[in-house]
């Protein structure tokens, strides 16, 4: 019962074809409609719901809404009633609000990203079928990403005013909608500030994170790769077709996740996470990070803070 796994993410783009390419032709998604408002909907190879991305046009990049997959209808009705206790406001949107989609729960995370949950979205099937698969398609192309993995949201965190979106919304993701914590970053007097939280519904490290900054908005949506090889290769697909790259091939300490980070061409930034990195389960001790010890956390490899990581973002 209840979340089952992230099911889309919704971006704005400045540059719909500029955008559309970038999926395509360095992640390897495939444009599988577009509606009457000039919305782009795409999936990766190995997913089997009709579609994981949609680009909508717009000018200025970031996140409308992120939505997760729950197991039966029923979930939605039982959630909204949790999320409304918990003092927090839901819409219920009709079925075909978005395409091929059932109804689906809207609401605001503490932190004011929304969040969208529903049950039903159209199954069209992986690129290789469930029926005698092959381990990959022929017509693979880019970085060839299996599927979109996760996405971590950037929340207001100001301790000398006492805010703290990230640690409000581990609250309310464990507590309401059950997540569970599987590594944090803790600062301050004493580890006395949450400022950064993974948390995660399937037995992957993280399907959402929170991490602290001056603003709300978006850090970055990920998409799953085999191993190291293919991040090596995504590499190669991005410098060769001019993509702006933020953070070199490398390794996490935080969810031991082989990395890269990019931009698409609007500025919102991607990764391609590749790596079981550890089995997730709800009894797993949660892993801490202490402030000191941070820059090993994000990269392993030098240790080192990169600027851009941790100030640009949509």
């Amino acid at each position: 019962m209840g979340i089952l796994r992230i099911g889309h993410a919704s971006l704005r783009v400045m540059d719909m074809a500029a955008a559309v390419r970038h999926y395509e032709n360095v992640l390897g998604m495939k444009k599988v409609m577009e509606d009457k408002h000039g919305n782009v909907y795409l999936k990766c190879w190995d997913e089997w719901d009709k579609f994981s991305l949609i680009l909508t046009p717009s000018d200025r990049a970031g996140l409308n809404h992120v939505a997760y997959k729950v197991e039966r209808e029923e979930d939605l009705d039982e959630l909204q009633e949790k999320i409304e206790a918990y003092g927090i406001s839901t819409t219920m949107l009709p079925e075909g609000t978005l395409p091929s989609t059932g109804r689906m729960l809207q609401f605001n995370l503490p932190s004011g990203h929304e969040m969208r949950l529903y049950a039903f979205k159209e199954c069209v099937g992986t690129d290789v079928g469930n029926i005698n698969p092959d381990p990959w398609p022929d017509d693979i192309r880019g970085a060839g990403a299996h599927w979109l993995d996760h996405c971590l949201l950037m929340c207001e965190l100001n301790p000398e005013t006492g805010v703290n979106k990230v640690a409000e919304n581990t609250k309310f993701a464990t507590e309401v909608l059950g997540f569970f914590l599987t590594e944090q970053v803790v600062v301050g007097p004493n580890g006395s500030i949450q400022a950064a939280t993974w948390l995660a519904r399937t037995t992957t490290p993280h399907d959402i994170a929170f991490v602290g900054g001056p603003r709300m908005g978006l850090h970055h949506i990920a998409f799953f790769l085999d191993g190291w090889n293919d991040i090596l290769k995504a590499a190669d697909v991005m410098a060769k077709n001019k993509v702006k790259i933020d953070v070199a091939p490398t390794r996490h300490g935080i969810t031991r996740g082989e990395t890269i980070y990019f931009f698409d061409p609007s500025g919102n930034r991607n990764e391609t996470f590749a790596g079981l990195g550890y089995l997730a389960q709800p009894d797993r001790p949660v892993v801490t990070w202490t402030e000191e010890h941070l820059g090993s956390g994000i990269f392993y490899h030098t240790g080192e803070l990169v600027s851009s990581f941790t100030e640009v973002y949509t």
